[in-house]
This record gives C-alpha cells, sequence and structure tokens, in this order.
C-alpha cells in the first residue's frame, strides 16, 4: 500500500483547510486510515481515524468538534476536513494506513505512513 496525502498550507485562526490521503494497492475488511501530527518539539499526536468496518471513527481530544474525517469507498481515500483552526494546530501532519489483515494491539498502530504535509495557522 502507498499512500499520497495533499492539503497542507497556511490559513488564519479561525479558518479551515481539507487533507487528503488516496491509497494505493489492497486493503482488508479491518483496514483504517487517519491523520498523525506533529509540531516542533512535540512527540505525535494521533488526530483522527477512519475504519473500514462500519462507520467509526476516531478524534484525539483536542480536535473533537472542529475535524471531521471521511472515506470515499471508490476512491480509497480520506479527508480530514478541519473547522476553526488554531494556531496549536500547527504541525506536519501525516497520513497513515492499517492494511488490515491481522490484529492490532493499539490505537496508534498503523502499517503505512505517507508524506507529511505541512498545517501552518497564524493568529
Amino acid at each position: 500500500v502507498q499512500l499520497q496525502a495533499s492539503g497542507g498550507g497556511l490559513v488564519q485562526a479561525g479558518g479551515s483547510l481539507r487533507l487528503s490521503c488516496g491509497a494505493s494497492g489492497r486493503l482488508y475488511s479491518n483496514a483504517a486510515m487517519g491523520w498523525f501530527r506533529q509540531a516542533p518539539g512535540n512527540e505525535r499526536e494521533l488526530v483522527a481515524v477512519r475504519y473500514w468496518g462500519g462507520s467509526s471513527t476516531y478524534y484525539a481530544d483536542s480536535v473533537k468538534g472542529r475535524f471531521t474525517i471521511s472515506r470515499d469507498n471508490a476512491k480509497n481515500t480520506v479527508y480530514l476536513q478541519m473547522n476553526s483552526l488554531k494556531p496549536e494546530d500547527t504541525a506536519v501532519y501525516y497520513c497513515a494506513a492499517r492494511r488490515g489483515g491481522r490484529r492490532y494491539s493499539s490505537v496508534n498502530e498503523f502499517d503505512v505512513w505517507g508524506q507529511g504535509t505541512l498545517v501552518t495557522v497564524s493568529s
């Protein structure tokens, strides 16, 4: 599986951005795709996940109510709609995927990583 992410940029506080991540290759029924972010000096943080089975999602508390992760089934693509952006959302955002076909022991466990895309929120 390979991932291609896009959509970062510069936005003012309160604004919106949408990130996209497309996956090529086989994904099994218990696959998932999500987004991590890492700001300078900070640890990597799991932001949101969309699970293939059903329509379940995961959001970090810091983005609940502001970010929405969605999936285009036909394109094996997930989108992260980020609204009401804050300066503290500034980070490099990384797309990640679980191929599925096995058990996963942690919410943070992923198999494949895409390149990062920079999101900068100015105050």
